[in-house]
């Protein structure tokens, strides 16, 4: 009756895998960032993950994502690399999650802001907005009391910055090769992306 030809899928169909890729790539991001964690301790790229999720997420979902990031990045640190349990240590752990959701809004307002820009423009602007605006935040955490400025040298900034560049890449890899094979998919938390797709096509 069909002569060969596959049925359409259901709009339920369609939503539930849609759904189910969305998941994916949620369940993707904490994997990759509970890797970085245990790698690279104290070096967690957050900058990096907070554009990746403005560029792929919905703002609600890329906030709520980088709390689960930043959850899974203080396990392994307290669990596997023995992070002091002491008021400071506890204290600078908070003022990573904050920075990280300050920086992952920025990058998420950049994203809408330049919504008419050239894909690369948006992609980069999420990053640097992201990655000035996180370091902005934990300097101004250690000049306001809790120490640790001499972290904050050009030397030690830029090796950071590169630790998130490449990060940035990896992830934007990641990213593509999950929607080429289905376990993730692009949008802006409103429709398909197509400047994210156009970047990365």
């Amino acid at each position: 009756m069909h002569e060969g030809r596959p049925l359409p899928m259901s709009p339920r169909t369609v939503s539930s895998q849609a759904a189910w890729r969305h998941h994916m790539w949620l369940a993707l991001l904490v994997v990759a960032i509970s890797a970085f964690s245990f790698i690279a301790a104290c070096a967690t790229p957050f900058a990096a993950f907070a554009a990746v999720a403005a560029l792929t997420l919905s703002r609600g979902d890329a906030l709520r994502i980088t709390v689960a990031l930043w959850l899974a990045d203080q396990i392994v640190g307290y669990a596997i690399h023995g992070y002091p349990r002491t008021l400071e240590s506890v204290a600078w752990g908070a003022a990573i999650g904050a920075a990280a959701l300050l920086a992952t809004w920025t990058a998420r307002w950049a994203v809408t802001r330049l919504q008419a820009a050239a894909p690369l423009a948006r992609a980069l602007s999420a990053f640097l907005g992201a990655f000035s605006v996180y370091e902005a935040a934990l300097l101004g955490v250690a000049v306001s009391g809790l120490g640790g400025t001499e972290s904050f040298t050009l030397g030690i900034v830029t090796r950071i910055l590169f630790v998130n560049a490449v990060a940035f890449v990896g992830l934007c890899g990641l990213h593509r090769l999950g929607a080429r094979i289905g376990l993730s998919s692009i949008e802006d938390g409103r429709r398909p992306q197509g400047s994210w797709e156009r970047l990365h096509g």
